[in-house]
């Protein structure tokens, strides 16, 4: 942990890539160290707290995309849906070398730190270099490499012979965005990204044909229109176009279609212009007179619907599109250490404007991407994103690019000091637009009211902070429901499921504490909470610390309660096997197959265990689980003659206990060697058909999921969850959350006080943000659930604290959807042209128009509503850009 603190990454140095799940089995088990060193290592308590086991190997290979295109200079190819702090972690390769040299493992997945800003000091991890597909003419060959977008053109040349085995001073290179020739590669010092290349795009790499092998024309004319490899994509454009981009193919989730066809699509449109990609928004054949404007699609540069979306909904913000259209370069504050320079603004206002020229031609966001990635390296490459997450940094730099504060001041904060709450709320508000001043506050920004309280002393703490948006749940409760079947070690009880409530963000001591309180736990026992996967303990939940997110609602939990031990005992899990064919009594011909939940027991790691202990210990465990005489005689009337050998009592069953080694263990006082395990030594307990009918096996063959998820009815158009309840839950008081203790000024202590927000004061235009995706250590998952928003007279009137302030009617203008599974879904935009009182899909770049009525889907995820005043919303901009087009058409 020292290294990590000491070590610094600079520019051109490697970091390592490591599995999530690992690194934080690692922490656990360095934290549980450091605990038990700060006791004086002290190790006398008793089992229950179950430490933690030393991490086995690490183990990167479910980061490895296996199913990955050859890449030519055999880089490891990563899962194009990693997220970083959840599925992996970066560390210098200082720290990867000793863990490496500790745990073993592997693969080594090095990755390079480069600069991505205007200081030195601006620095990120390319966890996913440029992947390029490099085609050489007039050949005709093609081949797959991976370059840092930091690299020179010169290398990228210099790669590029390598690949073919091309003489170098005979091979020019071209940036062939979308299969058309855009700028001849000549600058070699200049770097892949300041020369604009994108992930997954193509590079053409022309051979001079000339007799004196000289590049003096022979690149520009090698070949006509690049003959070959137009020929090859014609076809691709051809069947894009068949295919259509109607929500009729979105219905049948034919997202990765849609996906590739748009790319198609953008080929299509460059293939028509010998201009440049980002100057096509000019003229299209499609424009009639007097169309509106604002209907202009974007091209998909590859996954990144989920820009495109949240830029639509900007762009036909009425406030923003009026500000970016006129002289807003005056309100740039180049100076702002928390800015981009003013590029960041730049780039979206030359975005806006080619959005809303005359021309229904779709627009590439390219320059902007480009923009986006150098400020924001976490949107780089071509992985899809969070729409809401691109709005909110989209807003947050905007402000600050456009800050018209050019010297921030030092404001003290005073306290309420009994003081009304609307001259606070005034105060605060006074001194956050004294540091914060842009079109973005005068347009997004709100202020809540928030009020703790001290659960010891009562005392209350209010403050007035400011908001962009606002972000509801749709899940209003902070518990979950889990099943899981609890085994006794000594038979007294048969095993029992049993169904408790804990904390949605509690730790495995809240289960543990649940089951003790729901089973009556005896003194002398505790819980180990086992995993169950193949008929098999996958893995204990011995840490009482580890999240209870951790735990899949699909997962199958075992909880066994068995003796308290005042050290670590050994684990023996015997796991059950069955004779399917039935074979008879002959138990060594048999083929046994795996089946049902193992028992599990334990054993002192100084204790002589004997054979017939270890039958014994099956024995008790089963005992409960013996059918009575009735039912009894009833099986063994209804079998062969064989069988009536078997008798009731538990000590007659026909077990057979196989070790590790497969020799079986018998009934005597020979000393039995328990096998070593890092998790639950298996003994396998072999069963005929014969005595498994003898037994009530039914928990043994079925393990409930944790939670078994129930569709709800399908709702009503009458009875959907509405918008004013998920804003009801997100205003309701709550605890906070034992992470984010407030350490009360009174008490001098951290506390868990109670949260109530309030909003106090609401903006022009109001963005909603609809909480469907959640996260875990180990999981994800996307809400589906149906929310009936207002289009229209959306009152939040009631909701607003400050009692002072006039009627809060709002009206829908735009909705970003999301359609689909977290990993595979699609962005989509809906949006209300004002002036003609209609609504239009906007679908990367198609576009077309749609019914109201249609506006409210499942797919919702980000509402964009704006003040309504004497009963009308705004629609200046509409008017505004309607002049423009005229006047643009004398």
């Amino acid at each position: 942990m020292e290294l990590m603190r000491s070590v610094s990454v600079s520019k051109g140095v490697f970091v390592e890539g490591l599995r999530g799940l690992w690194w934080q089995s690692w922490i656990d088990y360095v934290i549980q160290d450091l605990a038990s060193a700060t006791n004086n290592g002290s190790h006398h308590h008793e089992y229950g707290s179950n430490v933690l086991r030393r991490p086995g190997a690490i183990d990167n290979t479910d980061l490895i995309d296996d199913t990955a295109s050859e890449v030519s200079n055999m880089e490891i190819e990563l899962h194009d849906t990693l997220v970083e702090g959840r599925d992996y972690i970066l560390l210098p390769q200082q720290v990867w070398e000793k863990l490496h040299g500790w745990y073993g493992g592997g693969p080594t997945l090095p990755r390079k730190a480069i600069n991505t800003g205007l200081s030195q000091t601006d620095l990120a991890i390319e966890v996913y270099p440029l992947r390029l597909q490099l085609l050489l003419a007039p050949k005709g060959e093609q081949a797959v490499i991976r370059i840092s977008k930091k690299d020179t053109v010169g290398e990228l040349h210099k790669k590029a012979c390598e690949v073919f085995d091309l003489i170098p001073d005979e091979v020019c290179i071209w940036d062939y965005y979308g299969r058309t020739r855009h700028s001849l590669m000549d600058n070699l010092e200049k770097t892949l990204d300041d020369a604009n290349i994108q992930m997954d795009q193509d590079i053409l790499v022309e051979v001079s044909t000339d007799a004196n092998g000289s590049l003096d024309g022979g690149c520009m004319g090698s070949i006509q229109e690049n003959e070959y490899f137009e020929r090859e994509s014609t076809s691709l454009i051809a069947d894009a176009s068949k295919s259509g981009l109607s929500n009729e193919n979105f219905a049948s989730n034919n997202y990765t279609s849609r996906s590739y066809s748009s790319s198609l699509t953008q080929s299509q449109y460059l293939r028509s212009s010998n201009g440049d990609l980002d100057n096509m928004h000019g003229t299209s054949s499609m424009i009639t007179r007097g169309s509106p404007l604002g209907l202009t699609g974007l091209l998909n540069l590859g996954n990144t619907c989920f820009m495109n979306s949240a830029i639509q909904c900007l762009v036909h913000t009425p406030e923003f599109a009026r500000y970016f259209r006129e002289d807003y370069h005056r309100e740039i504050n180049w100076q702002n250490p928390l800015g981009m320079v003013g590029e960041l603004a730049l780039a979206f206002g030359e975005l806006l404007r080619k959005l809303w020229a005359p021309g229904r031609t779709p627009v590439s966001p390219r320059p902007f991407k480009t923009k986006l990635s150098r400020f924001a390296p976490q949107f780089s490459g071509y992985n899809q994103h969070d729409s809401q997450e691109l709005l909110a940094f989209l807003l947050d730099g905007l402000h600050e690019d456009l800050n018209r504060v050019k010297h921030r001041p030092y404001i003290k904060s005073k306290d309420a000091d009994g003081r009304s709450d609307d001259e606070v709320a005034d105060e605060y508000w006074a001194n956050h637009i004294a540091r914060n001043n842009s079109i973005i506050v005068d347009v997004c920004q709100g202020q809540y009211k928030s009020t703790l309280v001290c659960p010891a002393c009562g005392k209350v703490s209010v403050t007035f902070d400011p908001f962009m948006y606002l972000s509801l749940p749709l899940q209003f409760t902070s518990t979950r429901s889990m099943t899981v079947m609890v085994f006794t070690f000594d038979g007294s009880i048969p095993p029992t499921p049993y169904t408790v409530i804990v904390p949605k963000q509690g730790r495995c001591r809240d289960l543990i504490q649940a089951l003790s309180n729901a089973c009556s736990l005896r003194t002398g026992e505790r819980l180990v909470i086992a995993e169950i996967r193949n008929h098999r303990i996958h893995h204990l939940l011995d840490d009482p610390v580890v999240q209870l997110s951790t735990i899949n609602d699909d997962d199958h939990l075992a909880v066994y309660r068995l003796p308290k031990m005042e050290k670590k005992p050994n684990y023996i899990q015997f796991v059950h096997r069955r004779d399917d064919l039935d074979n008879g009594s002959n138990i060594s011909s048999i083929s046994w197959k795996p089946y049902g939940v193992p028992l599990l027991a334990q054993v002192s790691r100084n204790e002589t265990v004997t054979g017939m202990h270890m039958h014994e210990m099956v024995r008790k465990m089963l005992a409960p689980m013996q059918k009575n005489q009735e039912s009894q005689h009833m099986v063994q009337s209804s079998v062969s003659t064989r069988t009536q050998t078997y008798h009731t009592d538990a000590s007659k069953l026909q077990l057979q206990l196989i070790d590790d080694s497969n020799s079986i263990i018998e009934q005597s006082n020979d000393t039995i060697r328990v096998p070593q395990s890092s998790l639950a030594a298996v003994i396998f307990v072999n069963w005929p058909k014969v005595d498994l009918k003898k037994l009530d096996i039914h928990h043994l063959e079925n393990l409930p999921e944790v939670f078994k998820y129930a569709p709800p009815a399908k709702r009503t158009r009458g009875e959907p969850l509405s918008l004013y309840a998920c804003l009801d839950a997100f205003l309701r008081e709550e605890p906070l959350v034992p992470e984010d203790m407030w350490y009360c000024p009174r008490c001098k202590e951290q506390r868990q006080a109670s949260k109530k927000l309030d909003l106090w004061r609401l903006p022009e235009v109001l963005v909603i943000h609809l909480k469907r995706f959640s996260f875990s250590r180990s999981t994800k998952q996307k809400l589906e659930t149906f929310v009936n928003f207002p289009i229209h007279d959306f009152d939040l009137t009631n909701y607003i604290a400050n009692k002072s302030s006039e009627r809060q009617i709002y009206e829908l203008y735009a909705v970003s959807n999301h359609y689909g599974s977290m990993a595979s879904g699609h962005y989509t935009a809906y949006i209300k042209l004002l002036d003609e009182d209609r609504w239009y899909n906007f679908d990367d770049s198609h576009v077309s128009a749609i019914n109201e009525e249609d506006v409210k889907s499942g797919a919702a995820y980000v509402l964009f509503y704006r003040r309504v005043r004497d009963g009308t919303a705004s629609n200046g901009i509409q008017s505004y850009a309607n002049q423009n087009h005229r006047s643009s058409q004398r």
